[in-house]
């Protein structure tokens, strides 16, 4: 084992004494051969010797679970002294929360989660792990140090540092990989990731946020064809959606779909391929459609107008670009579904009506009322985005990442002759009548006939942006009330 020192911020410092106090109380009442020990574990260790502010911090108590370790917190805490050294109120100690044990959510043992000083805590004992050969979740039992850092995902993340002595603990090269930038398993690659192959998408995770490469013995293993069986196998793809949002919410997505394009693991994520009769969509050109959004969000003006707050959604669809071309998409994720394939062809070739001048685009009703039935569900701008990136997708021109200008200036021209026509946010321009109020208007009662006088005033609405007043359009119905079939009062 190897040593490091860290260095700890005034808050951080006056945890660890708080702590050390709650062993020693403990140990007053409590004779026992074998010392207690707390060690702060796992990312909170990485992140401070990267410089990354942290407030979850997972001790690690050698001789105890988290749940009897609070209690003892909480013992001690009922001594108003305590309270006054530390100058704690109850708004700087939260309530004690019990974790059970959750694989399916990556919670191998039972937790007992605290908020002290400001730090969200949770308290867990050392431990080591046996797995089967048909399951992720281990057969858990208390273990030392070194068994519970090499049953961790990769070395960076088993670290410990022991609050006692002051110093960083590494029993797997984790410092040497820390500085080397490296993500790195534990234990030989296989061994790692077939007792858990949910660490394939973890440690992509970590190299993509952390901008640190994958040690290339690691790579070689991650498409070993017992890894993937295991992988297939053990793990639900609701655990495999976890992590992708994880990735896609993260600072570069873009660096997470590079990722599973160059490790050849897109069908693995994103396609069911233990399901029967499912087809696999063609990746041979998935990279342009992430280049690509990459460079729309470099592009100020087109993100702006298009991605807004949206960001995270276009990531999703960048991924899912690949299902664009086939006809029937199983819902692997939700409401995460595309069924927009047909409809971004629609889009496009609206966009290339506009980049002819066709003598229909120039009539803001038929524009208007062709976007809203496309944005049936209020996602107009994202539809454009998908169907950007479907273009892109298949145009043989896009041969390398800068060539996306020509593409994206095209599209601009699109955008900026529906802003002209106001009509980037259809779905808000609203009918300055319903069907209660024409059947006021004629004295009738609503029926068949009110559907085709709706779409009549919808159509007059958009062809008339300015008037907000109803008796305008009102006027007009009542002039072509015979041609609407609007029934005799």
């Amino acid at each position: 084992m190897s040593t490091s020192k860290i260095s700890l911020t005034t808050s951080e410092n006056n945890l660890k004494v708080f702590l050390l106090d709650v062993v020693k109380a403990f140990e007053e009442k409590n004779k026992s051969e074998e010392k207690l020990i707390l060690r702060f574990a796992g990312g909170w260790v990485r992140d401070k010797l990267l410089d990354i502010p942290s407030n979850d911090i997972d001790v690690a108590i050698n001789s105890m679970t988290g749940s009897v370790f609070t209690q003892q917190v909480q013992s001690f805490l009922k001594d108003d002294t305590n309270l006054e050294k530390y100058n704690l109120s109850a708004l700087d100690v939260g309530r004690c929360y019990q974790t059970a044990a959750n694989p399916e959510k990556s919670k191998h043992l039972e937790t007992s989660t605290m908020t002290i000083m400001g730090y969200d805590i949770d308290f867990v004992n050392l431990r080591k792990e046996t797995y089967s050969l048909e399951s992720r979740n281990p057969v858990m039992e208390f273990g030392t140090p070194e068994e519970d850092a090499l049953r961790r995902d990769c070395t960076i993340n088993s670290l410990f540092y022991n609050i006692h002595t002051d110093e960083v603990e590494d029993y797997a090269c984790g410092l040497n990989d820390l500085a080397e930038k490296r993500i790195k398993t534990p234990l030989e690659p296989k061994v790692t990731f077939m007792d858990d192959p949910l660490r394939i998408l973890r440690l992509i995770r970590f190299a993509n946020r952390l901008n640190f490469t994958i040690d290339p013995t690691c790579e070689a293993y991650i498409n070993d064809p017992e890894v993937m069986n295991a992988f297939h196998r053990k793990i639900t793809r609701e655990r495999v959606q976890v992590e992708v949002f994880k990735m896609l919410k993260g600072q570069n997505p873009h660096g997470a779909l590079q990722y599973f394009d160059r490790l050849g693991l897109y069908n693995e994520i994103f396609t069911d391929t233990g399901a029967k009769h499912i087809p696999i969509p063609d990746i041979k050109y998935w990279r342009r459609a992430y280049d690509c959004l990459q460079e729309l969000i470099f592009d100020t003006s087109l993100s702006q107008t298009l991605l807004q707050s949206y960001a995270e959604t276009a990531w999703l669809l960048a991924a899912y670009t690949p299902w664009s071309t086939v006809q029937e998409l199983p819902n692997f994720y939700g409401k995460a579904r595309l069924a927009w394939g047909a409809e971004a062809a629609q889009v496009i070739n609206l966009k290339e009506s506009i980049l002819r001048a066709d003598d229909w685009v120039k009539e803001r009703d038929t524009v208007g009322n062709f976007i809203r039935k496309l944005d049936h569900q209020g996602h107009w701008r994202l539809q454009v985005v998908f169907a950007i990136l479907v273009e892109a997708m298949g145009d043989q021109q896009i041969t390398k990442a800068n060539q996306f200008e020509r593409h994206l200036d095209l599209w601009k021209k699109f955008i900026h002759h529906l802003e002209e026509m106001d009509l980037m946010n259809p779905m808000s321009i609203k009918n300055l009548v319903d069907g209660k109020i024409l059947a006021e208007v004629f004295g009738l009662k609503p029926g068949k006939w009110v559907a085709p006088v709706l779409e009549f005033c919808m159509n007059w609405t958009l062809r008339n942006p300015d008037v907000n007043d109803r008796t305008e359009v009102i006027k007009e119905v009542k002039k072509k009330r015979h041609e609407l079939g609007i029934p005799p009062s």
